[in-house]
């Protein structure tokens, strides 16, 4: 995989203000606001580099007022590290092409993975299935 990296200057141009604090400085969006995500099938994609993330038959509700997702579409593209702000112990998940900060993952899923990849929801964007 070909890694993309840019300049703080060049990111903050490409995304929205927003974007680039959650994505290249590690903040978290409210919760619920983005409740009206997309139910059709599809791939949600990497707002960065447009990575292939999570298929949205991996998508489910969580009640946690972000998307949820069972698995990465492949485990590669997400990569893992530990989270000890806010006094927690949390794993952050970030796009291994990009280094974006997506989210967090938890133990706490539905069957088969188990897992809750807990996504900011400004860090995604969608490609509809036809």
């Amino acid at each position: 995989m070909e890694k993309i990296v840019k300049s703080d200057d060049e990111w903050r141009g490409a995304l929205s203000e927003l974007a680039f604090k959650v994505t290249r400085k590690h903040a978290t969006e409210r919760a619920f606001t983005h409740d009206n995500f997309p139910k059709a099938p599809g791939m949600f994609r990497c707002i960065c580099c447009d990575a292939p993330l999570f298929d949205a038959a991996t998508k489910f509700e969580s009640g946690t007022g972000w998307p949820s997702f069972w698995a990465p579409v492949d485990a590669e593209m997400v990569g893992e590290t530990v989270d000890r702000s806010f006094f927690m112990r949390r794993t952050e998940v970030h796009c291994n092409r990009c280094d974006a900060h997506l989210g967090h993952v938890f133990p706490d899923g539905p069957a088969p993975t188990g897992l809750r990849y807990c996504i900011n929801g400004v860090a995604l964007k969608f490609d509809e299935t036809e």
